[in-house]
């Protein structure tokens, strides 16, 4: 039988207690081991991706970077020059 080429087939291998138990839970929840094993990556592959995608900040943290979001420091001469250099490499002048 031809796998699609829209799925991708996963396996592992495991002691025989963890089959045990991982059938044992899939049968409790009404699924097959398959459906239990995929369901079950799926949710922990979803939590792992969220909990980096977030940033945690300390209320403390949270406060000084939104003070700093809300009133910017005025650029110092080095952001200027900055500035100046990447505005300038759009309109063909340099300073």
């Amino acid at each position: 039988m031809a796998i699609s080429k829209q799925n991708q087939r996963v396996s592992a291998r495991v002691p025989t207690h963890v089959h045990q138990m991982l059938e044992q839970a899939a049968e409790l929840t009404g699924a097959t081991l398959n459906q239990f094993l995929v369901q079950s990556a799926f949710e922990k592959a979803q939590k792992v991706i969220e909990h980096e995608r977030f940033i945690k900040m300390t209320i403390r943290s949270a406060a000084a970077f939104f003070d700093a979001l809300e009133n910017p420091p005025e650029p110092n001469e080095k952001l200027s020059n900055a500035i100046k250099a990447y505005k300038g490499s759009f309109d063909g002048t340099q300073n």
